[in-house]
């Protein structure tokens, strides 16, 4: 049986990206696929939630293996492990609310206690929530935990300040994409890094879903029409190409220090 090395001292080089614009690019589309992936293979496709959620907590568990074996940042794995780990937490929270009928405000609670909690462990085994030291196992694993509640506490706000509270799609992006703005000012102004990071990815999902239903919901019910399934092959595009560079931009830079170090 395959197992990961157990050794928290195990070194790695960070395996995070450096976070810029195209971070965060790539960040918000994954989002909106999570979100409009989902409802595609659940519904278009006609898989359901149930076998839904199983085949993609499958190939979840089995990029984010390879993602935790390697020793350096491998952009096509991460966004993959991403993208993967965006459907399998909005299925979470569609299972708790449509399968099992839970509150949006308690799953919203719940998850956000959760995080709370993983960030609490985190920091007392760690010293550091920061991503730009994610170089040993534990702090991987700790950060990836942390990014799949995310994602579903991200999903419940989204549908509760939509859905629940009746704000709708529009106006759900505005005012989202409104306190990322506040989030990147505060930043800006010398606002704690760490802090300013994990509020911003966390709007970022709800963010996204209300984009994504936005943009894929009949005119009827107040969205653009485009459908779950012409979204998300377009986002899905955007992101590929996003990553391509990223991928070819890091082989560029390898390929520049082997040939120095063999100078």
């Amino acid at each position: 049986m395959m197992q990961l090395p157990a050794s928290r001292s195990v070194s790695l080089i960070n395996k995070v990206p450096e976070v810029t614009l195209s971070f965060w690019m790539i960040k918000i589309l994954s989002t909106t696929v999570g979100e409009t992936g989902a409802d595609f293979l659940a519904v278009g496709v006609g898989w359901g939630q149930g076998l839904t959620s199983a085949i993609m907590a499958v190939l979840l568990a089995l990029v984010l293996f390879n993602q935790l074996r390697m020793r350096g940042l491998e952009p096509w794995s991460y966004w993959l492990t991403v993208v993967l780990v965006s459907v399998v937490g909005t299925q979470i929270t569609d299972l708790l609310t449509d399968g099992l009928g839970v509150s949006l405000y308690l799953s919203t609670a719940v998850f956000a206690a959760t995080l709370a909690a993983i960030f609490a462990v985190w920091y007392r085994m760690e010293r550091s929530l920061s991503i730009h030291d994610i170089v040993t196992r534990s702090r991987e694993s700790f950060y990836w935990l942390a990014i799949l509640c995310t994602f579903a506490l991200g999903t419940a706000a989204g549908d509760l300040a939509t859905e629940a509270l009746g704000l709708g799609f529009g106006l759900g992006v505005v005012i989202f994409g409104a306190l990322i703005a506040i989030t990147c000012l505060a930043w800006r102004m010398g606002g704690n890094a760490v802090l300013t990071f994990w509020i911003a990815y966390i709007l970022t999902r709800p963010f996204g879903a209300a984009l994504g239903d936005l943009l894929t919901q009949s005119k009827t019910y107040g969205g653009f029409g485009m459908g779950a399934m012409w979204t998300s092959v377009l986002f899905l595009a955007v992101i590929v190409f996003l990553v391509v560079i990223a991928q070819y931009g890091k082989s560029g830079r390898r390929g520049i220090r082997d040939i120095r170090a063999a100078e």
